[in-house]
């Protein structure tokens, strides 16, 4: 089934219920079906078919869902890109992945083109009035599209949906082959496990070239049928006014946000009763926010564990006195997991090791990539690359630690980044940590942790910081160093990025 036909269901049978409400534009499901099929029609008159990449660099906004939406229905794919990316980025995602159509605005444009001056097949068109060297905008296209009468495109389970590229941290971005049976699995799993129904109210604060903005949050909404509330900027003043004008049930968010809500909730006077989950991904959630946010709002944040390639994986239980700070809780309905050892050998719960999946969630492997593709399953189960644990008492709620190509190994011992961040973070003065290894004669890689203090704390002393941890941990796993800094270096979705990290500190010492 292609995925499409689930987002656009109520376009029909519910036409007259909001889908979004966008910076107070309301879209009935009718008006969005409607716009997608036109949408739909005109890739349809640029050549565009089943299987063809299509990149989308748009702000977050309406342009962005139904141009989506119109290339799912067409049975094309959709190539999500953040409107930050410089025109090198672009050249090598479009070269790469190779598009037949680049959509972005004037905007955007005219700071990519350069990146495009070497892509002679490549399709552009733009989404605004401004039509800058001839390129015809899309908007002015639309409206002599007709009403097209036509149903969307069949497609296999097994076919590409989307290819969203990851972060890069340790080389060139790889394109993850998500398919249809990928997005509708996960979908219809979270509809079940956070009772996602169309008297829901969403409350969207994610970008959308996002894996999390556009497959969790935007795809569930419109396959339950219910009502999102977004605007193209976050502001966390506004999120909780929007709360009680909007009578949200349900807001996903990525940490950095939920610290920034936190900050400002003092101020705001509002009523957050209709509120029914608060859900937290992308990023570590860290257990002084859990419990910051639980203190001033009554709501524990639901902390679930998702990647570009799997989509989600795990989540905490819906019944917020079962959900755990540190723990990101139990595989979803149809995915299973397994924590191995270097060898793929299982190991005992409370024991760390990689984590492996399988399920119908897990993606098809990488775009143009075989050789990586290989190296991250193993028969049959996908090499996540994240070390956890899962708990010693039930054998299956999971605890996440680090990544693999974070392990600091230090005199020949074994160092898990996230166990010593986690006790740097429960100090009074630290509001957020990173730890990372740096190159030593000696011991061949020595610990070194970057600290952000808290509001009001103007400095600590480095030695004091470190015993505290020694009080806590074997020595081998204490920092050497510590560097206190402004802010730590992070990518859009709040995630921190190590190696930017690693270099800023090697240039320190």
């Amino acid at each position: 089934m292609n995925v499409v036909n689930l987002l656009l269901q109520h376009g029909k049978s519910n036409s007259r219920r909001v889908a979004v409400d966008f910076e107070g534009d309301l879209w009935t499901y009718g008006r969005l079906y409607e716009e997608v099929l036109k949408c739909a029609a005109l890739l349809k008159t640029l050549g565009i078919e089943k299987g063809d990449r299509i990149a989308l660099q748009l702000p977050k906004g309406m342009d962005f869902i139904c141009l989506h939406l119109g290339i799912q229905f067409l049975g094309a794919v959709t190539l999500p890109l953040n409107p930050a990316y410089s025109h090198e980025e672009i050249e090598y995602f479009l070269s790469d992945s190779q598009a037949a159509l680049y959509i972005t605005n004037s905007e955007i444009f005219e700071r990519t083109k350069k990146g495009l001056e070497n892509l002679e097949h490549l399709k552009i068109m733009l989404t605004d009035d401004i039509s800058p060297g001839g390129l015809e905008p899309i908007k002015k296209e639309l409206s002599r599209i007709p009403k097209p009468h036509t149903e969307p495109c069949r497609v296999s389970e097994n076919d590409i949906s989307a290819i969203c590229y990851t972060s890069g941290t340790t080389g060139k971005p790889k394109g993850a082959m998500i398919s249809h049976k990928n997005l509708i699995s996960n979908m219809l799993a979270l509809q079940k496990i956070w009772r996602w129904t169309e008297r829901d109210v969403l409350l969207h604060v994610l970008p959308l070239f996002h894996v999390h903005g556009l497959f969790v949050a935007l795809h569930g909404a419109l396959n339950s049928g219910c009502k999102t509330v977004m605007h193209a900027r976050f502001d966390p003043v506004r999120t909780w006014e929007d709360i009680e004008k909007h009578k949200c049930t349900m807001l996903m968010a990525v940490p950095t946000i939920y610290y920034r809500l936190v900050n400002v909730k003092e101020m705001v006077q509002c009523d957050i009763s209709s509120m029914r989950v608060f859900i937290s991904g992308s990023a570590p959630l860290l257990e002084n926010l859990f419990n910051r946010f639980e203190e001033i709002t009554g709501h524990r944040i639901l902390e679930r564990y998702g990647m570009t390639e799997a989509q989600m994986i795990t989540s905490n239980p819906y019944e917020p006195e079962r959900r755990i700070p540190k723990s990101v809780g139990y595989p979803l309905p149809g995915v299973s997991l397994r924590v191995v050892d270097p060898d793929g050998k299982d190991v005992k719960p409370g024991d760390v090791g990689e984590v492996w999946i399988k399920g119908d969630n897990v993606f098809l492997g990488y775009w143009n990539n075989p050789e990586k593709t290989g190296e991250s399953f193993h028969e049959g189960w996908f090499k996540s690359g994240d070390l956890g644990y899962q708990d010693p008492d039930d054998g299956m709620r999971l605890y996440l630690v680090g990544r693999a190509k974070e392990l600091i190994i230090s005199g020949g011992l074994n160092v898990y980044p996230k166990e010593v961040e986690n006790v740097l973070e429960e100090h009074e003065s630290v509001a957020q940590a990173a730890v990372v290894g740096l190159a030593d004669p000696d011991l061949g890689e020595r610990v070194v942790a970057a600290v952000v203090l808290k509001a009001g704390v103007e400095s600590i002393d480095e030695q004091k910081l470190i015993s505290y941890c020694r009080e806590r941990l074997a020595p081998y796993k204490c920092p050497k160093q510590v560097f206190m800094v402004e802010d730590l270096p992070k990518n859009a979705m709040g995630k921190v990025q190590k190696s930017a990290l690693r270099r800023i500190l090697e240039s320190k010492v």
